[in-house]
């Protein structure tokens, strides 16, 4: 989890519209950011999913939700909203480093519980 923490200003971003709905949830997006920055993470949570209902195209609001869901040890809506963001926007270099360190951490506890298991 701390990996996350230290990356954060590298990881959450904010990409701002011209409609009212992007422009709503831009402003959640910059919000939850400011949270999320102060370790504010249920609050940074609940801005970024509603960055994402105002407007559900917009793959920084899912990419900084697929985060917040990471700190909150929510690991499998983590990895659908990054799949989502980047089924959105597939070539951004941003998204697609978070998810590959949030596969990696992921498989990584993945693998240990079935150890555990054993």
């Amino acid at each position: 989890m701390k990996r996350a923490l230290a990356l954060l200003p590298l990881f959450l971003f904010l990409v701002t519209g011209s409609s009212s709905a992007a422009d709503k949830s831009a402003q959640e997006v910059k919000f939850g950011i400011e949270v999320a920055q102060k370790g504010m993470w249920r609050e940074a949570l609940f801005r970024f999913e509603k960055a994402v209902q105002d407007d559900p195209q917009n793959p920084s609001a899912l990419n900084n939700l697929a985060v917040a869901f990471e700190q909150m040890g929510e690991f499998q809506n983590a990895r659908e909203s990054y799949e989502r963001a980047l089924e959105l926007k597939p070539n951004d270099l941003y998204i697609q480093q978070n998810y590959d360190l949030f596969r990696e951490a992921d498989d990584k506890r993945n693998r240990k519980k079935r150890r555990r298991r054993r």
